[in-house]
């Protein structure tokens, strides 16, 4: 049955075909007619299963074909990096280190967890159901301890500290995320550990709940919670696909351009302004929810956030720290 560019694309997506798979499939698919049709061409005696041999063999050399448009990586991986369960991913290998120190993420949740543990396993919220302040405070001394101190010396501006939960956006991040992870929850005006995180945390310590919250920042976490942009784009789904490119080269500049080419349906998802152009404001959006909020947040990268100098636009490179090279192994 033949899709429409209004139907929802048979990828899953939950988008319409013209704003998910329609460009790059119908590229795709008149590569593999035109081979097809030149062999039936030049073989006018085939019959029907000599042509379906044909056909099998000729989409299944198109899916393991790398394409330009997607740094090399062939349909079937790109695919995987989209689609596939956080659990089923191809061609990388995610593991936990030895030493996260350098995680702020990890580094909050070990304060909450050990303030629940010293207290019977829960602790009491704030009136308005936030961490207390005296945790608030711990996690904030930890900021001179992580690379990103670099940048956010002054705690007033800083992502990494701040005197209560609401503004300090890092450390309610990693409660988010224990919550997702089902980690903690609150009940009656607590903050509770659930009684089998507490057996894994006496057992292992922080290191059993490093993949769980990775999950939940991956697959369950909004990434457009903390900012205020009204246009409402899933760049969750292409983590994978980022990481791989900003962990090759460095460059939040070049990885912009290289999402612009091998998805320009999202380039189509955001508004242009009179100031900016759509993949201005796209690469805005990679910039704040998956550099700055999601690998600066793990302590994968640092940014330096200085944009100009003698009023010349500077290059946008991250940092890679070791932790993300120790946490993602890809197989190019």
């Amino acid at each position: 049955m033949k899709i429409g560019r209004n139907d929802l694309c048979p990828c899953s997506s939950g988008k319409k075909y013209k704003r998910c798979c329609m460009n790059s499939i119908a590229r795709q698919h008149a590569a593999v007619f035109d081979d097809i049709a030149q062999v039936v061409a030049s073989s006018p005696g085939l019959n029907m299963d000599a042509l379906d041999q044909v056909v099998q063999h000729k989409v299944t050399k198109q899916n393991m074909q790398g394409l330009d448009d997607f740094c090399g990586l062939t349909p079937d991986q790109i695919s995987n990096w989209l689609y596939a369960p956080f659990d089923e991913l191809a061609d990388v290998v995610i593991r936990c280190p030895d030493d996260l120190s350098a995680s702020p993420v990890m580094r909050y949740l070990a304060l909450i967890l050990d303030e629940a543990m010293q207290q019977d396993g829960a602790f009491k919220l704030t009136a308005k159901g936030n961490l207390p302040a005296k945790l608030v405070a711990k996690a904030s001394a930890l900021l001179p301890e992580f690379a990103v101190a670099e940048f956010n010396a002054d705690i007033s501006i800083s992502e990494f500290a701040g005197s209560n939960e609401d503004k300090f956006n890092a450390l309610h991040y990693a409660r988010i995320l224990a919550e997702l992870a089902g980690i903690i929850y609150h009940k009656a005006g607590r903050f509770h550990v659930k009684k089998s995180a507490q057996a894994q945390y006496k057992k292992d310590g922080l290191n059993a709940f490093y993949v769980p919250m990775l999950k939940a920042a991956t697959g369950q976490y909004n990434w457009g919670y903390f900012d205020g942009f009204a246009d409402d784009v899933n760049l969750r789904l292409f983590w994978v696909f980022m990481l791989w490119r900003l962990q090759k080269h460095g460059s939040v500049d070049q990885l912009v351009a290289e999402v612009c080419v091998a998805f320009p349906a999202l380039v189509e998802e955001v508004s242009a302004s009179e100031l900016s152009s759509k993949q201005d404001n796209l690469g805005f959006l990679i910039e704040s929810r998956f550099v700055m909020r999601f690998l600066e947040f793990w302590g994968f990268v640092t940014v330096n956030p200085k944009r100009f100098e003698n009023n010349e636009p500077l290059p946008i490179n991250a940092n890679i720290q070791p932790l993300l090279s120790q946490t993602f192994k890809f197989a190019f």
